[in-house]
C-alpha cells in the first residue's frame, strides 16, 4: 500500500454527536500523488499526522475539493473511544505532515457496530425471528426497579 506524505495545514476539527470531522488544505498549485489521492474519497483511509504522539486512525475519505489556491481534503472519524482525537487538538491551525495510506476495511466494516441493537431476520410473509439467547420483549431485566402507579 502506498503512504502518501503531504505538508499541509491542519484547518479544522469538528466534533459532532456522531463523528469527528477533520479537515486539511495543501496550499500549493501542485497537489503531489494526486493520480492517488483523487481514487480515495468514498474509502476508509488510516492517516497520521507525524508531529503527534498519535499511531493512526482509521477515518473515511469523504472528499476532496481543488480550487486555484489549495486542496480540501476532509475526513470522518467515527466515534473516538480511545481519545486518539483529542490528541491531535494542539496541532489544528499549524502546518503538519500528513500521512494518509488506503486502508483494506470498507465503509461498512467502519460503521459496523455503530448502533446498539439486537440482530434478527425477516422471512418472506414479515415474520421476525431473533436468535436464541437474545432478549425478548415479554422478558425484562430483574435488577431494574419496577414502576408503579401511585393513586
Amino acid at each position: 500500500m502506498t503512504n502518501i506524505k503531504l505538508n499541509v495545514l491542519f484547518k479544522k476539527m469538528q466534533k459532532d454527536d456522531k463523528k469527528e470531522v477533520l479537515m486539511f488544505h495543501v496550499l500549493s498549485d501542485e497537489l503531489p500523488h494526486a493520480d492517488e489521492l483523487l481514487k480515495m474519497p468514498g474509502t476508509i483511509s488510516l492517516l497520521t499526522v507525524e508531529e503527534s504522539e498519535v499511531e493512526s486512525l482509521g477515518a473515511e475519505f469523504v472528499s476532496i475539493q481543488r480550487d486555484n489556491k489549495k486542496t480540501v481534503l476532509k475526513f470522518n472519524i467515527k466515534r473516538d473511544a480511545e481519545g486518539k482525537v483529542n490528541k491531535l487538538y494542539p496541532y489544528a491551525g499549524s502546518n503538519v505532515t500528513l500521512g494518509v495510506q488506503p486502508s483494506q476495511m470498507s465503509i461498512d466494516e467502519f460503521y459496523d457496530g455503530d448502533h446498539e441493537g439486537i440482530e434478527y431476520s425477516v422471512d418472506g410473509d414479515g415474520n421476525v425471528s431473533v436468535p436464541d439467547g437474545q432478549l425478548s420483549l415479554d422478558e425484562e431485566d430483574e435488577d431494574e426497579p419496577k414502576l408503579q402507579r401511585v393513586k
